[in-house]
């Protein structure tokens, strides 16, 4: 209704103005003593300590007198030691205001150890405040509160599962004046990503991703199913005039760029912006070429190739073989600014890239069955894989390939050192090396505890055969290590610790260490140099 501003802010739980939160970060600034104290898990998150601030919504009257301390003073409408959005497993927004402005909904954990626990809710609140009524049952991660237009509705995305945060993501939508919820499209075998109500509330348009793809989707409240729209890579949906929808949308040779369509009309969609035509016009893309071979369990799986610029098919060419991280994530038809497989094919060289067993948008069977098996069906996938792109593509010269992973990918690289010898050199990116060491160095320890079944201590065997430093004795493959300092979600020292196998083992082997940088090199220098040492290692050993 525009009368409210609602906005979010890190402070410290036992503040009760922001003159005490000013006061304790100038302390924490100011002060000669460095050292830190914890008393509770989630001390540190993915790149950064987190001083055990907490993020809280606020309102603030958008017709406030800027001239009158008092009337300018915000209102705390999450007060206490819980994080509101929560700072995991999210999704488009975390919290949304009611079409009346007299309400807000959001997304928190409450659970006592956030450590292990996806437990996220979704409370509503009066935007005067007052005490917060938890709406969601679930007992795994709910998210993305959106109310309907007519404001009857509130949808959100829930798992079922707690502590798996790779669970289907399935709608669910709350009657507000019944206090009732129920689930749409149950048994949809995809994950909703993104959506928005139509303009009737009666409609939702959503995105789900599917075999490399994101397409666009109709789901009425009172189908069973949702219907096709448009088959592409979209996210961020939102609705303009009418039944105007507007979406980002990206592909394997462009960023992300503003689409839109008519939902009612079923329009083509157009592009809105066209920030990088002028310099992607000068760049040689190639196309991605899907393909499907027989995996693990004989159950089919889809890969993706991409030919270097001017490929000449009575040639040889190297090949790049990347894998994914997650593991459950999947390669499509997406851009990436950090694992770019255009800017892989670049320099002359095949990339190819397989969605093996644990890969989400191949229904959640497929998804789950990597759990529990790490080293298992996904090798098997990419042997298998790369069997069949050798004996597809006579241009691909089989005694000239290079593995590069990153995260899980960089664990499958770590587990490839000790399981076979088909390649030419590795290249291992913040890869978790020796999985008990993992366990006790992450932050988010539902992680480790879903996908290896609990804790070390209780299932020491499945860490053990699963982890690649104890497969060292069978090491050969030249194999550059990358790994950043401040990774706080695989801790550097399972860089380090490959590395150390690595030279005592006398491989020829090779660090990139960067101590400014986390899970994922951001910096666009360190990114220009991650390139060129990466580019380089893989050429000294596949271009000589």
């Amino acid at each position: 209704d525009g009368k409210n501003i609602v906005f979010v802010s890190a402070v410290y739980p036992d503040c009760k103005d922001d003159a005490c939160n000013k006061r304790r970060d100038e302390e924490l600034k100011n002060s000669k003593v460095k050292a830190k104290i914890f008393t509770r898990l989630l001390y540190r998150h993915w790149n950064a300590f987190t001083e055990f601030k907490r993020s809280h919504l606020f309102v603030l009257p958008a017709d406030s007198d800027a001239s009158s301390t008092a009337s300018r003073a915000p209102t705390d409408l999450t007060p206490g030691d819980h994080d509101v959005p929560p700072f995991n497993l999210g999704g488009q927004d975390m919290y949304a205001i009611s079409p009346d402005g007299q309400e807000l909904a959001y997304t928190s954990n409450i659970d006592e150890v956030e450590a292990t626990s996806t437990n996220n809710e979704i409370f509503i609140v009066p935007m005067t405040g007052g005490t917060p009524k938890k709406i969601s049952t679930s007992p795994g991660n709910d998210n993305t509160p959106l109310y309907s237009p007519d404001g009857h509705h509130i949808a959100w995305r829930s798992m079922a599962r707690p502590g798996f945060e790779a669970d289907k993501e399935t709608l669910v939508i709350y009657q507000r004046q019944l206090g009732q919820s129920r689930k749409l499209a149950a048994d949809w075998d995809r994950s909703v990503t993104s959506f928005a109500w139509l303009p009737d509330s009666k409609t939702i348009i959503l995105s789900a991703e599917d075999r490399g793809e994101s397409p666009l989707y109709s789901l009425a409240l009172d189908a069973s199913q949702p219907t096709d729209l448009v088959r592409l890579h979209a996210d961020d949906l939102t609705f303009g005039a009418s039944t105007q929808l507007f979406f980002t949308r990206m592909s394997i040779s462009s960023p992300n760029e503003i689409w839109c369509t008519d939902v009612a009309k079923k329009t083509q969609p157009i592009a809105i912006t066209h920030l990088n035509d002028t310099l992607l016009s000068q760049i040689d893309m190639q196309p991605l070429e899907s393909f499907t071979f027989r995996g693990a369990n004989n159950d089919a799986v889809q890969g993706f190739i991409i030919k270097p610029p001017g490929l000449d098919p009575a040639k040889k060419y190297p090949l790049k073989f990347l894998i994914h991280g997650g593991p459950q994530g999947a390669w499509g038809n997406e851009w990436t600014y950090r694992w770019n497989a255009e800017l892989f094919a670049a320099n002359g060289y095949v990339v190819v890239m397989i969605n093996f067993h644990g890969s989400t948008g191949y229904g959640q069977k497929f998804t789950d069955s990597i759990s529990g098996d790490w080293g298992g069906k996904p090798y098997i996938d990419l042997m298998k894989g790369l069997d069949y792109v050798e004996k597809t593509y006579p241009f691909i010269d089989k005694t000239r390939e290079a593995a590069l992973g990153a995260s899980y990918g960089g664990y499958m690289a770590n587990w490839l050192l000790g399981h076979t010898n088909r390649f030419k050199c590795i290249v291992s990116h913040d890869g978790m090396f020796n999985a008990e060491s993992a366990y006790s160095t992450t932050e988010e320890l539902w992680f480790p505890e879903w996908e290896f079944r609990g804790p070390p201590w209780q299932q020491r065997e499945l860490y053990r055969k699963s982890s690649p430093h104890l497969f060292a004795d069978k090491f050969k493959t030249p194999t550059l290590v990358v790994h950043g300092q401040l990774d706080y979600r695989l801790d550097v020292s399972e860089g380090f610790q490959l590395f150390t196998t690595l030279q005592r083992l006398k491989i020829p082997s090779k660090m990139l260490y960067f101590p400014d940088e986390g899970h994922w090199v951001l910096k666009a220098q360190n990114s220009q140099l991650w390139y060129k040492t990466v580019n380089d290692w893989v050429d000294q050993w596949c271009k000589r």
